[in-house]
């Protein structure tokens, strides 16, 4: 038996280079192994898996690399089986095998062999890199697989990790010109392959594949009428079934007694209708792989603001709840001036506010601080006697709002004054809310129904609807692995084939998208979300403390750097395809975009003279969660600092330990965890990346469960003051919870 088990290990090559004693390990199974009797090879190499999961650690973290050597042995073989190969080799059966098996099951799109002819694909099967497999960890091995992979129509694993990402690369890319398309699927899949980035979920998991749609998230405005209610529900359904994720605002639907017709108490307010959204995203889930996600989103004036944020609450009347939406509530910064004065705050029917005032508030924003349109109509509207209004205290509106953090981690914070001060299309309109992770941040507005009417083609009646289409917000995003990226000094070289990716994800998801207005709306503004994720990684590697000015300074100097070559790239596609159709007008052309953010240096001034001539993408760059694709990159999520240098999670009955990347004596005092941090570095921080993120990013705010309500609301005023557009969850955890700060150890 020990004989069979070294065998094992040295055919899958398990223990190359790796600098662990075996012997132990070697035992352990062998004693295992004779108290079992017969064994098949699988499931020796299951409790070799098992055995080797269990042997992680903080101080021996390369055990996780014998149990991903392992899988992988396993999955080659299971792949070259599926395929009608050698169910004995280890290692990638041809590629064109693959793309027919697929194909001819209808998994791949026909489209994608359709595209490339046989001997391309031959060519690029001869670029694939097994080898890069071993920078998987086996959460992310795992999670590939079980997610992103594609299984044969007997479920078994048909397409290998390496094969996914030349699939993508051939799919994103399949558009280009002749001469050049080889060269950029190569290039893609060099930046996909050495994980130096990630695409989106929906990009990972559908590019090349038949079904499904590339984009992660979608915002919609809510228009105040029943059709515009039910027809948002609509299109919400339709998203969230192809694997989107939803923003609503709902601030411009009618408050609780408000009038219908003329017939005053009639409305039932904005939470039946929030509870109709909460019932869509639990009906229709995201291509049976989860369930449905959605934010919603109200301004903070509304009149039905206080029961919108107990709507998720623990306690309290059920028929008032909505335990499966998350909540989003859009702050002027006048609202926060009265809070710390301790003032009144003002609260308004949007339907009998546009009635009586002529105006819609919510299309209003302070131009400048302190000095605006929107505050001035706020207070015409405060003095007009003609219009009712609720009178409550700000700081009871903002206790409210971190009672429902505390308990429930929302609501997401949107400083809708800051937001559109830098909308680089605020000529184009104005954005109201931001989607599901607080970092995309766009024009969007409501689709109406104009007329309904009833035409005659030969023996057919066809029902015709006319709609004013509004702006339907599409978020297009990929994020850089700054961990591996930085300190392998790729950065230059990636930027320009992600934004290039990104572009052709947009044109490529036109027959993918059910709801129109969304395909029209990326027509407009090619927005895309250039991101990052593994900055706590970085920060470890480069021996910078979170809680330094060195850090702050860093985070400048990184993303304007990003941000840099991002616009460069957009604007030399447009050179060659054509700038966004909204361009003229917007602050790329006029200029504004870099005069608000202070760039004046010479090499700024250049790269503003070629942006003034065209820009590609009407928004550049967002900064997305990234949770399961930072873990298949085998770095920290987001720009997050980590939760604990070592944890363990559950898969599949196998306790899995998830260690901090690159965890070593020179890099544990960096890993600081997140709930030992002051979060006011962490705000610093945010707001040193947010200068240079033309959209915004998705911070998140950890707290302990005992924190002050003065501490909480400190936080947020700095936020505010510090010009960060949105804060995502307020995370808390039970003082009890929290142990001893492992860095300082």
């Amino acid at each position: 038996m020990r004989e069979k088990i070294e065998l094992m290990l040295s055919n899958d090559g398990v223990f190359n280079e790796l600098n662990l004693n075996k012997e132990p390990f070697i035992d352990r199974l062998e004693e295992w192994a004779l108290s079992r009797g017969n064994l098949t090879e699988k499931t020796l190499r299951n409790k070799m898996i098992l055995t080797a999961l269990e042997n992680v650690s903080r101080l021996e973290p390369d055990w996780d690399k014998v149990a991903v050597r392992l899988k992988l042995a396993e999955v080659y073989e299971e792949a070259c089986y599926s395929r009608g190969g050698d169910p004995h080799i280890t290692n990638y059966p041809p590629f064109a095998s693959v793309i027919k098996k697929l194909t001819a099951e209808g998994i791949y799109s026909s489209e994608l062999s359709g595209e490339y002819h046989p001997s391309e694909i031959v060519n690029f099967g001869m670029h694939i890199r097994p080898h890069l497999d071993d920078l998987f960890t086996y959460a992310g091995l795992t999670m590939m697989l079980d997610r992103y992979c594609a299984k044969d129509k007997d479920g078994l694993i048909c397409e290998l990790p390496q094969e996914r990402f030349m699939t993508v690369a051939m799919d994103l890319m399949r558009n280009e010109p002749l001469d050049k398309r080889e060269g950029r699927v190569l290039e893609l899949y060099w930046a996909l392959s050495n994980l130096y980035m990630t695409v989106a979920t929906p990009t990972l998991a559908n590019a090349g594949k038949s079904y499904g749609q590339y984009s992660s998230c979608f915002i919609d405005t809510v228009d105040d009428s029943l059709r515009g209610i039910m027809d948002s529900n609509t299109d919400f359904s339709l998203v969230s079934k192809s694997g989107g994720g939803m923003g609503l605002y709902m601030g411009k639907v009618r408050s609780l007694g408000s009038s219908i017709r003329g017939i005053k108490g009639a409305s039932g307010g904005v939470v039946p209708w929030i509870k109709q959204a909460n019932n869509t995203a639990v009906s229709v889930d995201q291509l049976g792989k989860r369930q449905g996600a959605v934010t919603v989103y109200l301004d903070v004036w509304h009149k039905d603001i206080f029961p919108f944020l107990e709507l998720k609450l623990n306690n309290g009347d059920e028929r008032k709840r909505a335990h499966d939406i998350f909540t989003g509530v859009c702050i002027p910064d006048l609202f926060m001036e009265q809070v710390q004065a301790r003032g009144e705050w003002h609260l308004f029917d949007p339907h009998e506010f546009r009635q009586v005032m002529g105006a819609n508030l919510e299309d209003h924003f302070d131009e400048e601080k302190r000095n605006g349109s929107f505050r001035e109509l706020y207070w015409k509207a405060v003095e007009n006697p003609l219009l009712q209004r609720e009178t409550v205290k700000a700081i009871d509106v903002m206790k409210a709002i971190m009672r429902s953090q505390l308990e429930t981690g929302t609501p997401f914070m949107f400083y809708r004054d800051t937001v559109n001060r830098l909308n680089p299309n605020a000529h184009g309109g104005i954005i109201y809310c931001s989607n599901l992770c607080t970092e995309i941040l766009q024009n969007n507005s409501a689709t109406r129904v104009v007329e309904e009417m009833v035409t005659q083609e030969y023996d057919k009646r066809f029902l015709v609807t006319r709609k004013e289409m509004g702006d339907f917000v599409v978020c297009n995003l990929a994020s850089i692995n700054l961990g591996r990226a930085v300190p392998d000094g790729v950065i230059l070289r990636l930027v320009p084939i992600m934004v290039r990716a990104l572009d052709n994800v947009i044109t490529l998801n036109e027959d993918r998208i059910e709801v129109k207005q969304a395909v029209e709306t990326n027509r407009k503004y090619r927005a895309i979300g250039l991101g990052t994720f593994g900055l706590h990684h970085l920060l470890a590697l480069e021996g910078i403390r979170w809680e330094s000015d060195d850090a702050v300074a860093y985070n400048n100097k990184l993303y304007e750097r990003i941000n840099f070559y991002a616009i460069e790239a957009s604007a030399e596609l447009a050179r060659e395809r054509g700038s966004y159709p909204l361009f003229n007008g917007s602050d790329w052309n006029t200029g504004r975009y870099f005069e608000k953010r202070g760039y004046s240096s010479e090499v700024w001034k250049l790269l503003k003279d070629k942006a003034s001539r065209g820009m590609r993408n009407g928004y550049i760059m967002a900064v997305a969660p990234n949770g399961s694709t930072s873990v298949i990159a085998g770095s920290t999520a987001s720009v997050d600092p980590i939760f604990k240098q070592e944890y363990a999670e559950e898969k599949k009955g196998m306790k899995v330990v998830i260690v901090a990347p690159d965890l070593n004596p020179k890099t544990n005092f960096f890993y600081k965890s997140a709930y030992h941090i002051d979060q006011h570095w962490s705000i610093e921080q945010n707001a040193a990346r947010q200068r240079h993120v033309d959209q915004s990013i998705s911070f998140n705010l950890y707290v302990p469960e005992t924190i002050k309500a003065k501490d909480l609301l400190a936080l947020h005023e700095h936020a505010w003051e510090a010009g960060l557009k949105t804060t995502y969850y307020t995370r808390s955890e039970s003082q009890e919870a929290i142990d001893e700060c492992e860095s300082c150890q």
